[in-house]
């Protein structure tokens, strides 16, 4: 009685504790169907499918990314987050740009299927793309629930739009056979996202609009939002890029399904800390007081342990869980599962403090942390797998992981949110969950060396 007491009512504790139960139990639901749509079509159609659709995904996050201004984060710390004028110019400026990116797309489908020795992406780039004009009329009303921590009607649309997505892609490779089964399924599903958004979510629809005052918020904010998700794709696609060169499709597509599995605490962590944190730096800024810092810390100390527990899951049992559901093409996708689960612990401790600078409105150092994290990636990940292929790149990206913390520190340190009792502790249980992962599955991961 008392834990339903503390999920009501519109305080920000309660708003806390009732999105992260539906952050969590919809990341759950979602990834079980997310698990059982990958091994029917993992059986439905061949390892270079899931390699080729990897590289146009590189290529749509890519595009996204290197056009992104900040609008989400903008508009959830943004004074004037509510205003109409400034969450329609927002909308506008999103509009304008998917269809920019569409043009884009078109003219790099060709260069990307030469540099990448893969003919298909010349026909799948230009219509996989049609994803960015969809997105771009996403309503603002998605970003505004989020801003005050009222996500349960959007987790519950998000679960049926994925659910929608996964199952036209199942019945579409069941009847082409074709990697255009994930291309195709992939628009269909921006377009369930934008209605059900569109028609199920309260708040008015959005329209064309520019309000000069907004517009002029919005640039000088996403100046800085921009130069960081630039690198913050250089970082987070690095591996896609690289391998995706470097290594045969067939082994490429075999890196993507152990991606697959190790990526489910990256992925969790960085729905809490988008969706939950920034509110929460919002309203209770650390530095502000004492008070406000244990709170923090009581809500990071949950999150960490929570993100260690799923990886400490998947590093020990990564081979063994591989090896009961693919059949034997996909065998060595158990071992980079392994190494990667390995290589994330030292993001997945810090992970909650990225977002205290956009919350504070300082994109400028957020840049900062981006930056350093993405040149850093690149060389461990060239170095690895130029010196040692697959298992080497694995290797490197797990060095380059820790070589950033002292630049977390540092943007930690200026929001006042550094903790080093925490980060402390939870190095000690990521070194003894790597030495066990390591231990149990060390066969299976030299075995990587051959690829």
């Amino acid at each position: 009685m008392i834990a339903l007491t503390k999920l009501r009512g519109g305080s920000l504790g309660a708003r806390v504790m009732r999105s992260s139960l539906l952050t969590v139990g919809g990341f759950g639901f979602s990834q079980m169907v997310r698990l059982a749509s990958n091994l029917i079509l993992t059986r439905l159609l061949f390892p270079e499918a899931f390699g080729l659709m990897a590289l146009v995904m590189v290529f749509l996050m890519g595009l996204h990314q290197f056009s992104d201004v900040g609008v989400v984060p903008a508009i959830m710390q943004s004074k004037r987050g509510d205003d109409r004028e400034f969450l329609e110019t927002a909308w506008t400026m999103q509009v304008v740009r998917g269809f920019g990116l569409w043009v884009v797309a078109c003219g790099l489908a060709w260069p990307a299927s030469q540099f990448f020795d893969a003919p298909e992406l010349a026909q799948m780039l230009p219509v996989a793309a049609l994803t960015l004009v969809i997105d771009g009329f996403r309503p603002t009303k998605m970003v505004t629930a989020n801003r005050h921590l009222m996500l349960e009607r959007v987790t519950l649309l998000d679960l049926f739009t994925q659910v929608s997505g996964i199952v036209v892609a199942i019945l579409l490779a069941w009847w082409w056979g074709s990697v255009w089964a994930l291309v195709a399924s992939a628009i269909i599903g921006s377009c369930v996202q934008l209605y059900v958004n569109n028609r199920f979510l309260p708040g008015a629809r959005d329209h064309l609009r520019w309000d000069r005052s907004a517009a002029n918020e919005l640039i000088h904010f996403g100046k800085w939002v921009f130069l960081a998700t630039v690198c913050g794709f250089l970082y987070n696609q690095a591996d896609k890029i690289l391998m995706g060169k470097f290594l045969p499709l067939d082994v490429f597509g075999v890196y993507n399904i152990g991606f697959f599995w190790a990526s489910f605490p990256m992925m969790l962590g960085y729905m809490v800390t988008q969706k939950i944190l920034i509110p929460i730096y919002r309203e209770a800024p650390p530095r502000a007081s004492a008070a406000n810092f244990a709170k923090l810390r009581k809500m990071r100390v949950i999150v960490t342990s929570m993100l260690m527990v799923f990886v400490g899951i998947f590093s020990v049992l990564g081979v063994w869980l591989v090896g009961m559901l693919y059949d034997d093409r996909y065998a060595a996708a158990g071992a980079v599962a392994v190494v990667l689960a390995c290589a994330q612990m030292p993001v997945l401790i810090v992970m909650t403090y990225d977002q205290a600078a956009l919350a504070a409105g300082d994109s400028r150092r957020f840049f900062y942390l981006a930056l350093a994290r993405a040149v850093l990636i690149w060389i461990g990940l060239i170095v690895g797998v130029w010196e040692h292929g697959l298992l080497g790149a694995l290797i490197g990206m797990g060095l380059a992981y820790l070589a950033a913390y002292p630049a977390v520190v540092w943007l930690a340190r200026r929001m006042g949110a550094w903790d080093a009792v925490h980060d402390a502790g939870f190095a000690l249980v990521a070194l003894c969950l790597t030495s066990i992962a390591l231990w149990v599955n060390w066969g299976a991961i030299t075995a990587l060396a051959a690829m």
